[in-house]
Order: C-alpha cells, then sequence, then structure tokens
C-alpha cells in the first residue's frame, strides 16, 4: 500500500499557504469561466468570501468587469497556451477595489496590472487559466507625482516667479519659433513692447515690495486684456513683452492704445496707497526684410524707444 510522503505533504501545505497570504491576487477559472481558486487577496479587497466565490461565475460575481475584453483575453490564453497580459496604462482598475492607502497615495482606486497563465492538465490542455492580479498603486502613484514635479520644474524654468508670466528665456523661444514659421509660410504677427513709466519712483517712493505689487498688477492686466493665443512675458525689470500670432500693425497698434488707455485709467491701489500708473509702448509687426527674430525684437525697442522719449504714456510704431 502507497504511503504518503511527509515532505510532499509539507509542500502542499506550504504552497497552499502560499496562495494564501501572498500579496498577489491569484484566481482560478475553469473553461466554464467559474472560480475554482480565490486566495485571500481577492477575498480581502472585493469583500467576497472565498467560500462565496469558489464555483460562481466570475462575470456574474463581479458584473462591472469588462466582460467582452476579458473574455477575449481569457478565450486566448486557452485556445493559444500562451500568457496574456493588462497593465494599468491600458486599463487602470479591472477589479475596482479601494486603495489600501488613499491618503498617502492620492488614489482611491488599486492601480492594477494583470497576468493571465494557462494551467496546463495531464493531457497537455489548458484546463484552467490563473489571473495575477498585481497591486501597483504605489509604483503608479510615485510616477505620477514624478510627472507631476517635472512637470512643475519645467514650468519654473519657463516662469517669471514673480508675475507667472513667461519668462524672458522662454519668451524669445516662442519668438523665436513665431518668426520660424512666418519665413516659412505666409501670415501676419506683431510684437509690443511696454514699459512702466517712472517706475524707479515707484520703488524709491513706496519700497520694492510695492514696486513688485505693482508688476504683478500689471501682468494681471495683460492677462485679462488679451487672447488666448497671444503670448505676454515679463522681458525684464519693468518692461514686458507680447506676441500677437495673426496680427497685423494697425490692429496691434490699437490693442496698445487700449491696453495704455486702461491701464492709465485703473489706479493701483494696496492697503493706503493709491496712484496713478502710465506705460509707454512699441510695435511693430513681422517683416519679411526682418532676417532674424532679434531684428523683429529691436524694431519694437526703437519704437518703444520714441515713446519714452516723445514725452511717456504713448503707442509708437516701427517699419521695417
Amino acid at each position: 500500500m502507497a504511503t504518503e510522503n511527509p515532505t510532499q505533504s509539507h509542500s502542499m501545505h506550504w504552497m497552499a499557504q502560499m496562495l494564501q497570504t501572498i500579496e498577489v491576487g491569484l484566481i482560478v477559472l475553469n473553461k466554464a469561466g467559474k472560480i475554482e481558486l480565490w486566495n485571500s487577496f481577492m477575498e480581502n479587497h472585493s469583500g467576497v468570501r472565498v467560500a462565496t466565490a469558489r464555483q460562481r461565475n466570475l462575470f456574474e460575481l463581479f458584473p462591472e468587469l469588462p466582460k467582452a475584453w476579458l473574455e477575449r483575453k481569457i478565450r486566448a490564453v486557452f485556445e493559444l497556451k500562451s500568457r496574456a497580459y493588462s497593465t494599468w496604462e491600458q486599463r487602470p482598475h479591472i477589479f475596482k477595489f479601494k486603495s489600501v492607502r488613499p491618503l498617502t497615495s492620492q488614489a482611491p482606486w488599486m492601480f492594477q496590472n494583470l497576468t493571465l497563465t494557462p494551467l496546463i492538465g495531464t493531457d497537455g490542455e489548458v484546463s484552467h487559466v490563473c489571473i495575477l492580479v498585481y497591486d501597483v498603486t504605489d509604483i503608479v502613484t510615485s510616477r505620477m507625482s514624478l510627472e507631476r514635479a517635472n512637470h512643475r520644474l519645467e514650468e519654473l524654468s519657463q516662469t517669471d516667479r514673480l508675475t507667472d508670466l513667461f519668462n524672458r528665456g522662454h519668451w524669445e523661444e516662442c519668438l523665436a519659433s513665431e518668426f520660424s514659421r512666418l519665413q516659412r509660410y505666409t501670415g501676419h504677427a506683431s510684437l509690443i513692447m511696454l514699459d512702466i513709466d517712472y517706475f524707479k519712483k515707484i520703488n524709491d517712493t513706496h519700497g520694492h515690495h510695492v514696486g513688485d505689487l505693482v508688476l504683478q498688477w500689471m501682468a494681471d492686466i495683460l492677462r485679462l486684456s488679451l487672447r488666448e493665443t497671444d503670448l505676454p512675458g515679463r522681458y525684464g525689470g519693468e518692461e514686458f513683452a507680447i506676441l500677437l500670432p495673426h496680427t497685423e500693425l494697425d490692429d496691434a497698434r490699437q490693442l496698445a492704445e487700449r491696453l495704455r488707455e486702461s491701464i492709465a485709467k485703473a489706479p493701483f491701489q494696496h492697503e493706503d496707497i493709491d496712484f496713478f500708473i502710465t506705460v509707454s509702448l512699441g510695435v511693430a509687426s513681422f517683416s519679411s526684410q526682418f532676417k532674424t527674430h532679434t531684428q523683429w525684437l529691436e524694431a519694437a525697442d526703437q519704437a518703444l524707444y520714441a515713446s519714452k522719449h516723445g514725452g511717456r504714456n504713448r503707442v509708437s510704431t516701427a517699419d521695417a
């Protein structure tokens, strides 16, 4: 009479313990789609006890599953005798389990990777499919945090920290890109250079803190006054630059006049401080005569110079 091998018995017992305690979801389905193995991971995260799950149809137990898609995956494993996979990038939450770390991970639902593995019977045919459910929430949220941090760093590298407008470096990159586009294709675009009149006097009279608030106030006016396609930037100190795509010189000049008037009529106010501000502006439209974007910028700057030396609080235009 054959006796049971003690070592083999222990191995089976250990294996059963491992399957129940492993931090991976484990489901074994037969060809009818019924559950024959449902480990503790699945029980704990789904709330469905092992005794309840066993011999139940997976899709009846979880009607919210993407049935058509998952059935195709399972059928392919049975027919092709090869593994199938699904990553969180394709389908983030196949089993909609709550995240076990919702506060620290900032993810309300568990992100999952799935592996579907064929289980081969003694006849060499696939008798069952094993579905492994991996909780990759920590990996995903860490990656998302890194992507957000990188995006923020990129924004900071492009943005003037005081005004939240584009800084000079990034704004000039946008200008160079627009200049190249205009050289290749026909079109219009204009530049406005804007300088706050007597800004040094504001700093000397009210302090640099108020001067900074004036710059922020000016940036807010530009954001409210411009189109979404327009690109304002802080060019340096109290000087601002505005790129106006698809804008001819006359339209750009009219916009500059509206800016000048609205700024002159709106007093700057902070606590008990109240005073009026004026600006000088220079406008230049794109011309095929410009060889570089720097020449275009210089034309707008020369127009600004004409406004400042013509009495300030005015708009001047430059022709190439």
